[in-house]
């Protein structure tokens, strides 16, 4: 183990970009020495993802002020764009945990090669991506849109298929710089896109009359959009070429690497069920929007609103929880499993305690926080209801993604997937198109309508966070050590 990786760093003087090395023998492993070194990771991912949800706050809020009519189409339209983009998502983010343990080994020449082939994945799943977003029929037909809403669906949609490679580019921007313990660099970017995001969006949603600029409505907000992911991918591409700290990784002065067949072939191992599972959790939750859509304008505007602030409450167990994989995937790739299985459960409690604080504070909040995204009283009666779901449903949320993201760092991928697709499509998709609609007449009125999703999308989510709690756990007593050159020894096969 090198000197870096041997010595004891804390926040204050660890440089920017060095692994995070384990206690020294014999320290007791205590709560609050993980939360020290989660803490300067998760830290600058959250203002990150913070400013990335922004996006679709602002959207939201600048929308359900123009029309009812351009926010059911956004609601439909964000539907169609997270669902089609997450699971290209988290594809390329495979990338983390790759590049994190190659990092924690020493090998930043060989996590650099690694970049170049994650820019071939990326480009790869942005053709079939925005092939999907340019013809989205089978969106529109599952939310029942009208004419005049199908229309404007179809051109915010049009807008983001411009933007999905700027996203997926930048994911895999992201992903390598929360690896090699960089957040910052990303987050500085993301601040910068939100910065440029907000008066392009008012001034295409509402119009520049002075400036020739005509009123867009949703439309507006999808061009904003496209206009600030390329400004940022553009600004990241230009950091890695240009920063010193890349230098080690051997990215500057260089074209783009040939595809590699076994570097690929790597990522997508774990990628491609990395990237369904995410696919699974987030549609689950991004259809609701689209059945619930048959129901009318006002109950979709609601679940809207509550869907936004679940988002904003998730973006913090989502920081905890690249911290955490980003720590255990270093120390895999420098020999330390002991550590690596100490700090992932420290992050399982510390993004569950955050996760209850959070979702109680909201709910008590509930009325006043409403009433910032609207007047519309018949839209706040319709998304006060769903608000009463949130703090268990947060919890298990955040549970459930921080045990992911930490089998991911030791590359295990496929059980979790198993998980989520039981539980979320099964149970919460499946269960609350039952209750929702009641096919059969049966059951109380009280489960009718969005809340029924709700309370279905809840016991999904808290089977998945007891489903992977418990694989983790089995995992933990039986996983010793991934060798940071992708083969496993025959110890670590825990089933992933």
């Amino acid at each position: 183990m090198s000197g870096a990786q041997s010595r004891l760093a804390g926040p204050a003087d660890r440089p920017e970009g060095a692994p995070y090395p384990a206690p020294p023998p014999g320290r007791a492993a205590r709560l609050a020495d993980s939360a020290r070194r989660i803490a300067p990771l998760a830290w600058p991912v959250f203002i990150g993802q913070l400013s990335v949800l922004a996006f679709s706050t602002v959207d939201t809020v600048l929308v359900a002020r123009h029309s009812a009519s351009d926010l059911a189409a956004l609601a439909v339209g964000s539907a169609a764009y997270i669902t089609t983009f997450v699971g290209f998502m988290g594809v390329v983010m495979a990338l983390a945990p790759i590049v994190g343990q190659l990092f924690g080994a020493g090998r930043h020449a060989d996590a650099g090669r690694q970049l170049h082939q994650a820019v071939w994945i990326a480009l790869f799943f942005a053709a079939i991506g925005c092939t999907l977003l340019v013809f989205p029929t089978p969106f529109l037909a599952l939310a029942n849109a009208t004419p005049e809403q199908a229309d404007k669906v179809r051109g915010y949609l049009l807008a983001l298929a411009v933007a999905l490679p700027a996203s997926l580019l930048f994911t895999a921007y992201r992903a390598f710089n929360v690896a090699v313990s960089r957040p910052k660099a990303v987050m500085a970017l993301q601040i910068g896109a939100l910065a440029l995001k907000i008066p392009l969006s008012t001034a295409l949603v509402f119009g520049v009359p002075a400036l020739g600029v005509p009123e867009l409505g949703v439309l507006g907000c999808g061009i904003a959009t496209a206009v600030a992911m390329w400004a940022q991918t553009v600004a990241g591409y230009a950091l890695l070429r240009r920063d010193p700290f890349y230098g080690a990784f051997h990215l500057g002065g260089r074209v783009l690497d040939a595809p590699d067949r076994p570097a690929i072939w790597a990522q997508l191992r774990l990628g491609l069920p990395s990237g369904a599972a995410v696919l699974v959790e987030v549609s689950g939750f991004t259809f609701m929007a689209i059945f619930i859509a048959r129901l009318g304008e006002t109950p979709v505007a609601g679940h809207q609103i509550a869907a936004n602030l679940v988002s904003l409450l998730f973006m913090l167990p989502l920081a905890i929880a690249n911290g955490a994989s980003t720590l255990v995937a270093q120390r895999i790739g420098a020999l330390d499993a002991s550590a690596a299985r100490r700090l992932g459960w420290h992050g399982v409690v510390i993004g569950a305690g955050l996760a209850a604080f959070n979702g109680g504070l909201l709910f008590l909040l509930r009325e006043p926080v409403v009433g910032l995204y609207t007047g519309d009283a018949a839209v706040v009666a319709a998304a006060l209801p769903l608000l009463a779901f949130v703090a268990v449903f947060h919890i298990a949320d955040a549970m459930q993604t921080v045990a992911a993201f930490v089998l991911r760092a030791w590359r295990i991928a496929t059980v979790p997937l198993v998980i989520n697709a039981t539980a979320l499509w099964g149970v919460g998709l499946g269960g609350g198109y039952l209750l929702a609609f009641d096919p059969a007449g049966v059951l109380p009125a009280a489960l009718h309508g969005a809340r029924g999703f709700w309370v279905a999308s809840t016991v999904g989510l808290i089977l998945t966070a007891a489903a992977l709690t418990a694989f983790l756990a089995w995992t933990m007593r039986r996983q010793r050590l991934v060798s940071p050159g992708g083969s496993r020894r025959p110890d670590s096969q825990a089933g992933g």
